[in-house]
């Protein structure tokens, strides 16, 4: 099974998706990238999976364009911002789906304030993909 996560940037909720798919079944091929790539994984977001015991610390935000010719199973968006496109794979895809989720990068607030932000986005992004994961 082949899966590939998009978001704009590929920094945050695309990066902790596929973390937690990978956490779910080391068989999984998954993958993440954006279409505008940001120069570094979100620090709040590796703070926040490190929590759960996933190192998320050595992933790089990478461009879609990568993915191009290949195919997958799966592509699924996780941008769910008003003020954000989610990006389209033209690639070989057998399912696309959205799970969106807020952008916790735009929150503003104390360090705890963040943080209790990005561990609310990290464990939606935990539910909703664990049953996606069971439907597989």
């Amino acid at each position: 099974m082949k899966i590939l996560v998009l978001c704009t940037g590929n920094s945050c909720r695309s990066q902790m998706a596929e973390g937690l798919l990978k956490s779910f079944d080391s068989r999984l091929e998954v993958f993440s990238a954006g279409t505008n790539p940001a120069p570094h994984a979100n620090a709040n977001s590796v703070a926040v999976m490190k929590e759960v015991g996933i190192d998320i610390s050595q992933n790089k935000p990478k461009s879609v364009d990568l993915f191009l010719a290949d195919s997958f199973d799966y592509v699924i968006t996780v941008c769910d911002d008003a003020k954000e496109s989610c990006p389209y794979f033209s690639g070989n895809v057998r399912h696309r789906m959205h799970i969106g989720f807020e952008d916790p990068a735009i929150v503003v607030g104390t360090k705890e304030e963040i943080l209790t932000v990005y561990r609310k986005i990290r464990d939606q992004i935990g539910k909703e993909f664990l049953k996606f994961y069971k439907t597989l």
